[in-house]
C-alpha cells in the first residue's frame, strides 16, 4: 500500500505534518478528512520508508506498483503545469469570490467544504467554475495559492502570495478578510476617478455637437436667406461661418482622417514599452490630473502596505510586492530604489525620503508607526488621510473644470449665435432699405 506525507491544517488553525498509509490519493484525502484535517499538500512516496531498502522487484508483476508510481508522478507534474485555459473574472467577481470564501472559511468551513458550498450556489455564475477548478486542484493535493494561479489571472501575484502566506499561518480567513477589504478600497477609488470625468466629458460632448448642429442645419439656412434676397449684402461674420461651414462640408472626411491617424499615432506610441516609462512621468506631470493621478498611487501604496504588513509579511517583501502592484513604471523606479535601500539596512522613513517621491505628511505619518512598532496601524491611517485628500482633490477638479468647459461653450456657442443673429438682422434691414 503506498505511503503518503501530508501538510494540512487542523480545526483549531494549526498546520501539522506527517505520513499515513492509502490504497490512492482520493482514499488518502478521505482519511484526512476523518481525522479533520484539511490538506494543504499532499504528496505520494514510492513505497514505505521501510520497505524501500528490501524491496526488488524481480518480476513484471513487482514492477507495475512503481509504474503506477512514475503514470502518478507525471500526473502530478501535469497539474503543476500552467494552465493553458484560464478563466477570465471581472474585479467584481474577484471580489465577491474573496468576501464569500472568507465568510465561509471564518464560519468554522474547512477550504475543500467552503469551495464546495460556493460551487453549489446558484446565484453566483461565473464564480460556480472558478471555485469548481480551485475545488478539484486542492482535492488533488495542490496549494491554495497555486491552484488560484492556474485557475485565473485575475488572481494576481500579490493576491497569490497573501493567500499562500494565509496557508503556512493558519489564518487563511483573516487574511482573504482583509483582501476583500483591499480590493474593494481600490473598485472605490477607480470609481472615484472615473466619476470625476464623467460630467466634464459630456459638457465637451455637448459643446461638440451642438457646433455640429449650427454648422450643418442653421448656417446654411442663413447662407440660403441671405442669398435668396435681393441686392443683400453678405456680413462679415456670415461670410466667416459660411466659409467655416464650407470648409467642413469640403474636407471633412480628411479631417477626419487626420484625427483618426493622430489618435492611432499615440495610442501606438504610448503602448510601445520603450515610451512608456516617458508616458507614464507626462501623466504625473499634467495640469489638474497630475495631482490626483499621485494621490491615488499613495492612496494604493499605503493600502498594499498596510494589508501585506498586518498579515505579518517582512517588509521588504511587501515593498516588493506593492511595487509589483504598481502601473506606473516613474513610481516603480522610485520604489525600486527604496527597496534597494530598505535591502542594505536602511529605515524605510528614510528611504522614503531620499527617493523624494513621497510627501512629507506621508514619511511623517510612516515614521510614527515605524518608532511604535504598528506600522500597520500607521500605514492605515496614512491611507484613510489621503482617501480623504483624494476626495477634496476631486471635488475641486470637478468644481473647476466644470465652469471652465462652461466657459468655453457660452464662448464658442455665443460667438456663433451672435453672429447668426447680426446676420439676419442685417439682412431684414437691407431688405426694408430696398422698400
Amino acid at each position: 500500500m503506498p505511503a503518503f506525507t501530508y501538510k494540512a491544517v487542523n480545526k483549531q488553525g494549526s498546520v501539522s505534518q506527517g505520513e499515513l498509509d492509502a490504497a490512492d490519493r482520493s482514499d488518502a484525502m478521505r482519511l484526512l478528512d476523518k481525522k479533520g484535517l484539511q490538506p494543504v499538500s499532499l504528496k505520494e512516496l514510492s513505497t514505505h520508508v521501510g520497505k524501500q531498502k528490501t524491496a526488488k522487484p524481480t518480476s513484471p508483476a513487482a514492477a507495475k506498483p512503481i509504474e503506477r508510481t512514475k503514470a502518478a508522478d507525471s500526473k502530478a507534474k501535469g497539474k503543476d503545469a500552467p494552465s493553458d485555459s484560464l478563466l477570465k473574472m471581472k474585479k467584481a467577481d474577484v471580489v465577491m469570490f474573496t468576501e464569500e470564501l472568507s465568510d465561509m472559511l471564518g464560519g468554522g468551513l474547512q477550504l475543500e467544504p467552503a469551495l464546495l458550498a460556493m460551487e453549489n450556489r446558484q446565484e453566483l455564475g461565473n464564480l460556480k467554475a472558478v471555485a469548481q477548478r480551485i475545488r478539484q486542484d486542492v482535492r488533488d493535493g495542490m496549494n491554495f495559492s497555486t491552484a488560484l494561479r492556474r485557475t485565473s489571472a485575475s488572481f494576481d501575484q500579490l493576491y497569490c502570495s497573501l493567500a499562500a502566506a494565509g496557508e503556512a499561518s493558519g489564518a487563511l480567513d483573516t487574511i482573504l478578510r482583509r483582501q476583500a477589504h483591499y480590493l474593494k478600497t481600490l473598485q472605490e477609488l477607480q470609481s472615484k476617478f472615473i466619476l470625476a470625468l464623467i460630467y466634464p466629458s459630456f459638457l465637451a460632448l455637448s459643446c461638440v455637437g451642438v457646433g455640429i448642429l449650427l454648422v450643418t442645419t442653421l448656417i446654411p439656412q442663413l447662407t440660403q436667406l441671405i442669398q435668396s434676397t435681393p441686392g443683400a449684402k453678405i456680413p462679415l461674420g456670415a461670410q466667416i461661418l459660411i466659409s467655416l461651414t464650407d470648409f467642413l462640408k469640403t474636407w471633412w472626411h480628411v479631417i477626419t482622417l487626420v484625427i483618426v491617424a493622430g489618435a492611432i499615432f499615440f495610442k501606438a506610441w504610448k503602448d510601445n514599452p520603450a515610451n512608456r516609462f516617458a508616458w507614464d512621468g507626462m501623466k504625473l506631470r499634467m495640469p489638474l490630473f497630475g495631482q490626483l493621478i499621485s494621490s491615488r498611487f499613495y492612496v494604493q501604496f499605503l493600502e498594499t502596505m498596510a494589508n501585506l504588513a498586518a498579515n505579518g509579511l517582512p517588509l521588504l517583501r511587501a515593498l516588493e510586492l506593492s511595487r509589483d502592484a504598481t502601473g506606473n513604471l516613474v513610481m516603480r523606479q522610485h520604489l525600486d530604489g527604496v527597496i534597494s535601500q530598505v535591502g542594505d539596512g536602511r529605515a524605510i522613513t528614510k528611504a522614503l525620503t531620499r527617493s523624494g517621491a513621497f510627501p512629507p505628511l506621508l514619511i511623517d505619518m510612516v515614521a510614527v508607526g515605524e518608532q511604535t512598532g504598528k506600522i500597520d496601524i500607521s500605514l492605515r491611517r496614512a491611507a484613510e488621510r489621503y482617501d480623504r485628500e483624494m476626495g477634496k482633490s476631486i471635488s475641486r477638479l470637478m468644481a473647476l473644470i466644470t465652469p471652465v468647459i462652461l466657459v468655453i461653450m457660452a464662448v464658442l456657442i455665443g460667438s456663433m449665435m451672435y453672429l447668426i443673429f447680426t446676420s439676419i438682422f442685417q439682412t431684414i434691414s437691407n431688405l426694408n432699405g430696398g422698400k
